[in-house]
């Protein structure tokens, strides 16, 4: 038996960090308790409309360690080692009393949005619990019984932070990736942010297995937050063995910290795997595209996919060319939240499964009676000579086969405007827009297995699938 410790809900807009708690809980604890497995970084529901900004809870699980241990981190020049496996005779309460102190600290309990909470317990709630925060709402009674009995549960304010804490601690992988989070001195903190651009990018291209570092497309990085939080930069990868190195590699502010999470980041473990009418739901939906893509006010852009509205936001950017090349008559898969008012479809990545012809008209027919073209009624209404009266069809007149540029596909957004728990498609083992214009495809880094050994703290933990979609 080991302990396990979910958090959340301790940071604002204004800044905190979440993460940033767990290096300060591991850094007391682990004077007397060893840390057990990577520490988590699990994103729930992106569409819960009171989050405070990537909606993301965190899981640090304590024990006695078994067997060697691995670096997962550096607080203040000292080596943060956590073991694969542990147990433990320590209890929730007492355990508690240390967390509390911490959190209290640092939580922002200034902003009127912040409710944080914490749990200890002995062990993981049902993964029902996870599944059901990160692809819907739950409620805190919901919450309160999934984790009965199990443990110690505090709260704060409201104590709202308590459903993503225990939703941490229920995460049970089936799909994982990494992220090694650097974090800024004190005196940092809410300055600017000095990283080096070009660093990025080799950093980017020297690190297959890393996604979602820097978008090419609009010349900016990516792995640095904007927020006045105390995170200097975090870079994502699927294999957690060489992310120290690709953080060394980062040019510009020297990190006080950094620590290496094992996330749900990139695994679209949001989206349903049915469709659902149901807002504040990711669900994917296939149809025929019914009427063709139009600009609205604020350079959005909306098709039709049978009855329902699919929206594609101005901030994501080129990836709205791709809606606007989209025909009546295209067959697609879209992925997206749903939104009450208006009722829309919110576009997070588009699969083209195939395209229709489309023509366009060169010539009114010929009246051969009277030598004449053929004068148009209006709108699919077909055509009439001017002179004999004679009427002729639609299908009539001359058209031409227009060649389109859009192929079938998967199309997401440039790198920069991707959700967090979106699966980039250079995980799903396809092309990818993260290589430079100009330059060659970066292989795709679907799995990186070989050689690296997990720290999977429970025994039944599954091996990672990375198939997309996978039904839960």
């Amino acid at each position: 038996m080991i302990l396990w410790v979910g958090v959340d809900d301790t940071d604002s807009l204004q800044g905190m960090c979440t993460t940033f708690l767990a290096t300060e809980i591991i850094c007391d604890l682990t004077e007397d308790l060893d840390l057990i497995g990577y520490p988590r970084l699990v994103r729930l529901n992106p569409n819960i409309p009171w989050k405070t900004r990537g909606n993301g809870a965190v899981c640090v699980r304590f024990g006695e360690g078994v067997g060697p241990p691995s670096v997962v981190g550096s607080i203040a020049g000292r080596p943060i080692r956590a073991y694969a496996r542990g147990r433990t005779s320590s209890e929730p309460a007492a355990v508690a009393d240390r967390v509390a102190p911490h959190l209290e600290r640092w939580s922002r309990f200034d902003d009127a949005t912040t409710n944080p909470a914490f749990a200890v317990l002995k062990r993981q709630p049902t993964q029902a619990l996870y599944w059901r925060a990160v692809r819907g709402v739950v409620s805190r009674r919901s919450a309160e019984a999934a984790a009965r009995g199990l443990g110690v549960v505090r709260l704060y304010k409201n104590g709202r932070g308590m459903i993503g804490a225990l939703a941490a601690i229920a995460w049970r992988p089936r799909d994982r990736t990494y992220e090694v989070l650097a974090y800024r001195a004190r005196e940092a903190w809410a300055t600017t942010r000095r990283i080096v651009p070009e660093s990025v990018m080799r950093m980017d291209q020297d690190f297959p297995s890393t996604f979602n570092n820097y978008d090419y497309l609009n010349d900016r990085l990516v792995i640095a937050p904007h927020s006045p939080c105390p995170v200097l930069f975090g870079i994502r990868g699927d294999d957690p063995a060489v992310l120290p190195s690709a953080l060394s590699t980062i040019d510009g502010e020297h990190p006080e910290r950094w620590l290496i999470f094992e996330t749900n980041q990139g695994t679209d473990d949001h989206v349903v795997p049915r469709p659902s009418g149901k807002p504040g739901a990711t669900v994917r939906v296939s149809g025929t595209v019914s009427l063709p893509p139009r600009a609205i006010s604020g350079g959005h852009v909306v098709f039709r996919l049978g009855d329902l509205d699919i929206t594609t936001y101005e901030p994501s950017k080129q990836f709205r060319a791709i809606v606007r090349s989209l025909a009546p008559g295209d067959r697609v898969q879209v992925i997206g939240a749903m939104r009450r008012r208006p009722k829309t479809l919110n576009l997070e990545k588009l699969l083209v499964e195939s395209t229709a012809p489309v023509t366009r008209k060169v010539a009114n027919p010929w009246c051969l009676a009277c030598r004449k073209h053929a004068k148009s009624l209006g709108r699919q209404a077909g055509f009439r000579c001017p002179r004999c009266r004679k009427r002729f069809p639609m299908s009539a007149a001359t058209f031409d086969r227009i060649d389109r540029s859009l192929k079938p596909g998967w199309y997401e957004p440039p790198v920069g405007s991707r959700r967090h728990l979106a699966m980039p498609l250079k995980r799903m083992g396809l092309a990818s827009d993260a290589a430079p214009p100009g330059g060659p495809a970066l292989p795709a880094a679907l799995l990186y297995a070989g050689g690296t050994r997990r720290l999977d703290s429970e025994a039944g933990d599954p091996v990672p699938t990375f198939y997309p979609f996978d039904d839960f």
